[in-house]
């Protein structure tokens, strides 16, 4: 138990475990909550208006991450070296995640007969406006975490997200019997904009100050060039991974009925979680390879072991207990959503090293690598899904990522294995801005 005590303790004074395990913490409770609140929602709600709010905030999600979830690998491996400029790197990721969020948001409102019978509730000009908001707060909301693990401070992200959670389950309790058909929406996203105001002083007030003080003086930050010129590789990349994480449920939505998309959307979820606890890992490499180039390979080969060490019992106790887990919620779900949470449970050992081989890359500013990986990986998924939807229904989407993902785990490998060898000071120097061939 004392070596046990002496290693945790050595682990948590290194930032790259610091901050991963503070990001894999959030997700559990993140997760733990999650589960909680879609519970009482199956309880308290019809399972037609538990799959619409399903579906609703999916859609919300997709929407406001249009470019904040772009903006994550630019922000992990900028904010550490942005020195006195760190205040208009933040604001600049806010303003144009929440711009684009609004603008697809209302094209979407627009075309609202398009999307189905589900997304119907939208309609009217309350409705609308209501998610048009909940669009611009979710985009700010999504790039706060990673701002603060920019910083080095991403142990303050469980506490917010567990007060977040706490509040988001009491008012889903609150409004059952006052607001029926919107009321796990609304439940989501008002807790949500009341998160932002405690955080946001935490970021302004107390950490960016900090950070700018602590800044090396003789170093210059990135210009908007450099990091536009980052951006124009990871942007297009991370677009395509956001289609697998929420265009590829909402897309779900269209083709079946409020009920199966809630059974179905409750095991993309829960294995999504699990798919997080990998990419946690991963954005804290980002981040101290931006700080320490030097130890890159080091620190990629020490994320690699505790990532597996963490995801592998879990997912073993998911593929063993999806049936259990699942009949939680009702024995509809574990006959519809087993097989799914066991495939995509599956799919996340080969994303973790495609997860570290992208976080190396971000680190290294090898934008053009980085497009090709996450641009090529979401063509599979999608084409797969689409292939294979009418000959397995919604357990398409696991059948598609898992062969995806581990065809690109192998198509990666070579390039991650140099990675992990070599540290920067053997090799050649990466120039800012370079791009290499995935």
């Amino acid at each position: 138990m004392s070596e046990l005590r002496k290693k945790i303790l050595g682990d948590l004074r290194n930032p790259l475990f610091r901050q991963g395990y503070a990001l894999m913490a959030n997700t559990v409770i993140t997760g733990v909550l999650g589960m909680g609140y879609w519970l009482l929602a199956a309880h308290f709600y019809t399972s037609e208006e538990f799959g619409r709010g399903q579906a609703v905030i999916t859609a919300m999600r997709l929407f406001a991450s249009l470019t904040a979830l772009g903006f994550v690998g630019a922000l992990a491996r900028f904010l550490p070296v942005s020195g006195r400029r760190t205040p208009e790197v933040i604001l600049r990721g806010y303003g144009l995640a929440a711009a684009t969020g609004g603008v697809a948001a209302v094209g979407f409102l627009l075309t609202l007969p398009l999307w189905g019978e589900t997304y119907s509730v939208l309609a009217g000009f309350g409705p609308g406006l209501f998610f048009l908001g909940s669009v611009v707060v979710w985009a700010v909301f999504t790039l706060q975490d990673v701002v603060l693990t920019g910083l080095r401070r991403a142990t303050f992200v469980p506490l917010n997200n567990l007060i977040f959670g706490l509040v988001k389950m009491g008012l889903l309790v609150a409004l059952a019997g006052a607001l029926p058909e919107g009321g796990v929406f609304v439940s989501w996203v008002i807790p949500t904009a009341l998160a932002l105001i405690p955080i946001q002083w935490l970021i302004f007030g107390v950490v960016v100050p900090r950070h700018v003080r602590q800044a090396d003086a003789a170093q210059e930050p990135p210009r908007l060039r450099e990091m536009g010129r980052f951006l124009a590789g990871d942007f297009p990349g991370a677009l395509s991974i956001l289609a697998i994480v929420y265009l590829v449920p909402v897309v779900v939505a269209t083709q079946v009925g409020e009920a199966t998309f809630g059974r179905f959307a409750m095991a993309h979820t829960l294995a999504s979680m699990i798919e997080l606890l990998a990419m946690n890992m991963a954005v804290s490499l980002t981040v101290e390879g931006s700080f320490e180039r030097a130890r890159l390979a080091e620190n990629c080969r020490r994320a690699l072991q505790r990532a597996f060490l963490i995801v592998t019992p879990i997912i073993a106790v998911a593929l063993l207990g999806a049936p259990l887990i699942l009949r939680i919620f009702g024995a509809e779900f574990a006959e519809e959503g087993t097989t799914l949470l066991r495939l995509m449970s599956l799919a996340v050992l080969p994303r973790v090293l495609i997860e570290v081989y992208l976080s190396a890359l971000r680190a290294q500013s090898r934008a053009r690598a980085l497009a090709t990986v996450q641009i090529g990986l979401a063509a599979l998924v999608l084409v797969s899904t689409v292939v294979l939807f009418p000959h397995f229904g919604v357990n398409a989407v696991g059948y598609g990522l898992l062969s995806s993902e581990l065809l690109m785990a192998l198509l990666i490998f070579g390039k991650l294995r140099k990675i992990l060898k070599y540290d920067e000071t053997e090799r050649s120097p990466v120039t800012q801005g370079s791009s290499g061939a995935a």
